[in-house]
């Protein structure tokens, strides 16, 4: 039997968005099956990472469920970070199953899978300035239309989890957590 041929897209998804969507249809389009590495996946409750890694796994599946792709072919799997960037790469490599191509804009990440000797391909980026978690994460405890910039079957998951009250109580404690200046 033969190994498919195997893409790695590697990502926070904090949240899925629809330029997260558009990399990974890039990646499925070149590939039989896609792994879909879940970055920082110990992570979670966070103002950069609120989602946890079983969250991000149910938006990854719901959303390329509903844009039409077969599930049988994504292949979701947690990765967590340590403490050591050059052995990042080798602990991905370790974690996930055989591919042949890395699905990474990110620099650094880049950077440590080529100087492993894996090939790196860089998905066309879909309105970066707009699609990025940070922005859409602002706009949900900001009360701005998160909703645009994911699926609408996401946003309804989002939504009855608690997604975006959980943002906005993690970002109220942070003001009120900081350390007060006080005069002598």
């Amino acid at each position: 039997m033969a190994i498919p041929k195997r893409g790695l897209l590697v990502g926070r998804f904090q949240p899925f968005h629809l330029g997260h969507l558009r990399a990974a249809e890039q990646a499925l389009s070149e590939n039989d099956e896609l792994i879909v590495a879940i970055g920082s996946s110990q992570f979670s409750y966070t103002p950069d990472n609120p989602f946890t890694a079983g969250e991000r796994i149910e938006m990854i599946r719901i959303g390329l469920k509903s844009a039409g792709h077969d599930l049988s072919r994504v292949i979701p799997v947690p990765v967590p970070d340590i403490g050591e960037h050059h052995l990042w790469i080798s602990r991905v490599v370790a974690t996930v199953p055989k591919f042949e191509a890395l699905y990474t804009n990110n620099p650094f990440v880049k950077l440590l899978a080529e100087s492993s000797g894996i090939r790196v391909r860089e998905p066309q980026l879909f309105e970066r300035e707009r699609f990025n978690g940070t922005e859409i994460r602002r706009l949900m405890v900001e009360g701005g239309p998160w909703e645009d910039y994911v699926q609408p079957e996401v946003a309804e998951y989002i939504r009855s989890i608690g997604g975006v009250e959980r943002l906005r109580v993690i970002f109220s404690q942070m003001k009120t957590s900081a350390p007060r200046v006080t005069g002598t």
